[in-house]
């Protein structure tokens, strides 16, 4: 596998990483006891850390990814492995 497939596998299990732990740890108003601006929707956040959420997908995707080249490497689980899915011969 060349460096840019790896930076290219990275970044996507990175974009998924931070989708999946952007709601953790958010709070909305009415948990805080702020007030409303106007406009602001109900479920807005307010604290909101994005610099947490970096930290978060980075590991999460760090992760993900290398149980992804461990199993690129190693062939743990390939497709022969799944049922049903028999790629044409």
């Amino acid at each position: 596998m060349n460096w840019y497939a790896i930076f290219a596998i990275y970044v996507l299990f990175w974009v998924i990483s931070a989708f999946l732990v952007l709601p953790f740890g958010l709070r909305t108003p009415d948990e805080t006891g702020e007030v409303l601006l106007k406009g602001q929707a109900d479920s807005a956040p307010s604290n909101f850390r994005p610099g947490r959420v970096i930290l978060r997908a980075t590991l999460l995707s760090a992760v993900l990814f290398g149980l992804y080249y461990a199993n690129y490497v190693q062939g743990w689980v390939t497709i022969d492995n799944i049922p049903g899915l028999h790629p044409a011969r």
